[in-house]
């Protein structure tokens, strides 16, 4: 019985210190070789503030910045995840009538028939900081009306962060909401 015990003990030892030992190793590479990377992907303005992560979207209202998909979640990163709501389920269907309403009064130069469809759904983590190129470009008009940036300046803009596929393959071209704001803010505030 007390070998049994001590070579269990030294089991979970020695399991304890493998943990640990790759843990702190896969963290200092990752620390040296993508730093940026391994702090999370953290934003920062000309003054050193902290903005945001690359990695987890935002709340953007204004009718002068693109926005991002809807997250029920509120974007906070503590409870990741959304309801996973049938297509029938009522209160998608209201929040989403709703979405699209409110789509109709921002945009009124678009025809809610040119909608893309992540602009009124949630991702899968309530969290995604990147909407479709679609999405991005269908909001031209009003971030120009409201910023007076011309239109095929701001296009100019969404090309620049437009994300390619995974390896060329896998998933769609993506904008990242967050970096495309700040460089839209750049381009008022030089107007």
């Amino acid at each position: 019985m007390m070998k049994t015990l001590t070579l269990t003990l030294r089991t979970s030892l020695a399991l304890i210190l493998l943990v640990v030992v790759y843990q702190l190793v896969v963290t200092g590479i990752a620390q040296a070789f993508m730093p940026g990377k391994a702090d999370g992907s953290l934003v920062y303005d000309a003054n050193h503030q902290l903005i945001g992560s690359e990695l987890i979207g935002q709340s953007f209202t204004s009718p002068a910045l693109f926005h991002g998909r809807i997250s029920s979640i509120d974007y906070n990163a503590a409870s990741s995840g959304t309801p996973n709501y049938a297509p029938s389920n009522l209160e998608m269907i209201q929040r989403t009538e709703e979405a699209v309403r409110a789509w109709e009064k921002e945009n009124p130069q678009v025809p809610v028939s040119k909608l893309p469809i992540d602009l009124v759904t949630n991702s899968g983590s309530g969290l995604d900081p990147d909407i479709s190129v679609a999405a991005a470009e269908v909001q031209i008009p009003r971030v120009s009306a409201n910023t007076g940036i011309p239109a095929d300046q701001l296009q100019e803009l969404v090309d620049q962060h437009t994300k390619g596929r995974e390896l060329g393959l896998f998933s769609e071209p993506v904008v990242n909401v967050l970096l495309l704001n700040l460089d839209v803010q750049q381009a008022a505030a030089g107007k």
